[in-house]
């Protein structure tokens, strides 16, 4: 059985994906988040992502802001 550790793994690499499949930088990230009301400044993208620390709104917030309607989860 996975750790806690690697499933915030997980959920960050999942969410790093998305954004490289539809070509969306952190940049990008931060003014898709603006367009639905969620201020995030890069650099706290960023370090959430590189620790994997981030709760399960955020990650729909993120996913939500890019347009991901599908995920495929292993």
């Amino acid at each position: 059985m996975a750790d806690k550790n690697e499933w915030e793994e997980k959920a960050a690499n999942l969410l790093k994906a998305q954004l490289k499949f539809k070509g969306i930088t952190y940049s990008q990230l931060v003014e898709k988040l603006e367009a639905i009301g969620v201020e995030e400044k890069e650099a706290n993208i960023r370090n959430k992502l590189s620790r994997g620390k981030f709760t399960a709104a955020f990650l729909l917030q993120c996913l939500t802001a890019i347009g991901s309607e599908q995920l495929a989860i292993r």
